[in-house]
């Protein structure tokens, strides 16, 4: 039998070239949030819910073979079949549909869990990676037509029960999103791991800027795409052809989203969540981008085999999570309560709160006198220097103010040149001055009514840009302060491409203000 071990965040991309690893690490393992320093209080292994704790024994012995998917134009999609040592019919979970499974054998260590218990698992390598002839596109339409075929042919097998599922981690999570969207007849459920909820959004274009982060990750997987994502800056139908929330009204398959509160595809999850909440249940954790396995709050496997028995087995002793929220409050370790359960998100007792960007650098709920503040943009400095950004923060938090959803900062804002950039980053600032950074938001001036079409920037004009600024749940402890910064640059979240010149932001009364959803008191804000 195979020795099933824990994984750590990241491993899924070992047996490619050290330039990849390095490539990928930076691409999709990076996060627009800080981790607080360790401390010695550590969170809790996993929520308080039968789900996470859920087990069977192992009974089967795993065998492994190589297997070439015939697709529907001819093609075939190389995976490894992982199958129980024993006669009889099974259910399927494609355990992987990746451009990164090069080092099959240790995904197999992973899908062996589940074998090992009664299914049938697949690890495939998508057209043009590993052993899979053809042109590698990335979450393109051709590579959901194939993901679509292997996942019927898997449920045609005689020794299949016919009922599929699928799961992965930041591609593969990708891959299970994008295909159950497909809707093949024999996919009952997914559990996708970090996954998208638009591949324009979430990676590439940064409120319609692109994302610096990601040109590695195109150089060493698919260099075609530094050509073919730049010929379409504009949201178009090659990018809903990469979206599932072009498509949400089709993702109808019971979805089990894991999510880190540090990950980079943490908006997407939750949106997905938010767009579906009948059938999408959304575990955020305290994680970074990988499997939890191995880092802090890590959920185990029993909600993952849970998920299965209840979906693929139909076993009613199977159960589903209490709640269609559940949800670590960081940061870990430190001033958060750790796990908690919600009906959705954010929490129904959530609130709303309007603070307003003072001319005296404040953030407040009251109102200041109205002005103008500028800042330089591209001035060649790095990092952007005092000039080149605008700082607004709260008086000391009176008690702790739970952060949960979320912030939308609506910059009212003149530029100097016919476009311009405007990135809002959020911060936790300690007694002490340190900072910790909460979560961001980007949004180009020309895109401020949408990314599928342009809106002219007149040079001197103030315009009313609506930032997005990416969910979080955080805890601010009594005595820190909330803190927003204003600038034109976010180095490596968005590339630093705004024209040169300068921003006028209007503040005070009727002018800029960020938007924040809490959790129950928010007057330790003032």
């Amino acid at each position: 039998m195979w020795t099933v071990g824990k994984r750590r965040a990241g491993r899924g991309y070992a047996g490619k070239s050290l330039a990849l690893v390095v490539a990928v690490a930076a691409a999709l393992g990076g996060t627009a949030l800080s981790r607080p320093t360790a401390t010695a209080v550590e969170p809790a292994a996993g929520p308080a819910d039968p789900f996470f704790s859920y087990h069977r024994p192992a009974r089967y012995d795993v065998t492994s073979t190589a297997v070439r998917v015939p697709v529907r134009d001819g093609s075939v999609i190389a995976c490894r079949l992982y199958r129980p040592a024993a006669e009889g019919r099974f259910p399927g979970i494609v355990y992987e549909y990746t451009a990164y499974a090069g080092n099959a054998e240790e995904f197999g260590r992973g899908a062996a869990y589940f074998v090992s218990r009664g299914y049938n698992a697949l690890v495939c390598q998508a057209r043009g990676s590993g052993d899979s002839p053809g042109h590698l596109d990335p979450f393109s339409p051709q590579e959901q037509r194939d993901n679509y075929d292997v996942i019927e042919w898997f449920a045609a097998q005689p020794w299949s029960t016919g009922q599929i599922g699928q799961m992965g981690v930041s591609y593969g999570g990708h891959s299970s999103l994008l295909v159950a969207v497909n809707q093949p007849p024999h996919l009952e459920a997914i559990i996708p791991i970090n996954g998208i909820h638009d591949w324009y959004a979430n990676t590439i274009y940064r409120g319609g800027i692109y994302s610096a982060r990601i040109r590695g990750w195109q150089q060493a997987v698919a260099p075609h795409t530094l050509r073919t994502y730049a010929e379409h800056p504009l949201y178009d139908d090659f990018w809903r052809g990469r979206s599932v929330m072009a498509r949400w009204d089709r993702l109808t398959v019971p979805t089990l989203e894991i999510n880190g509160w540090y990950d980079r595809y943490r908006d997407g999850m939750v949106k997905n969540f938010q767009a579906r909440p009948g059938n999408v249940w959304l575990v955020s954790g305290p994680w970074e981008h990988g499997y939890p396995a191995g880092q802090p709050g890590d959920i185990g496997l029993g909600g993952y085999l849970a998920w299965w028995d209840h979906w693929l087995r139909d076993d009613p002793r199977a159960p589903l999570p209490r709640a269609k929220v559940t949800s670590y409050e960081i940061p870990e370790p430190g001033a958060g309560t750790g796990w908690r359960q919600f009906g959705q998100w954010p929490p129904a007792d959530a609130r709303t709160v309007r603070l307003s960007l003072g001319a005296d650098a404040t953030l407040t709920r009251g109102r200041t006198r109205p002005g103008i503040q500028y800042f330089d943009v591209n001035t060649d400095t790095e990092p952007a220097g005092a000039g080149e950004r605008l700082r607004y923060q709260s008086r000391p938090l009176r008690r702790d103010v739970v952060l949960a959803g979320s912030i939308t900062a609506t910059v009212r804002a003149s530029f100097t040149a016919d476009d311009g950039a405007v990135a809002v980053v959020v911060e936790d600032v300690a007694p002490d001055g340190s900072a910790v950074r909460i979560t961001a938001g980007w949004l180009k001036a020309s895109h401020r009514a949408g990314h599928e079409r342009l809106a002219p920037v007149e040079p001197g004009r103030v315009y009313t840009l609506p930032v997005h600024v990416w969910p979080t749940h955080y805890r601010l402890s009594a005595g820190h302060r909330l803190r927003v910064t204003i600038s034109s640059d976010d180095y490596p979240e968005i590339d630093s491409t705004a024209p040169a010149g300068r921003v006028g932001v209007r503040v005070g009364a009727h002018g800029s203000a960020a938007t924040i959803t809490v959790l129950g008191n928010s007057s330790g804000l003032r």
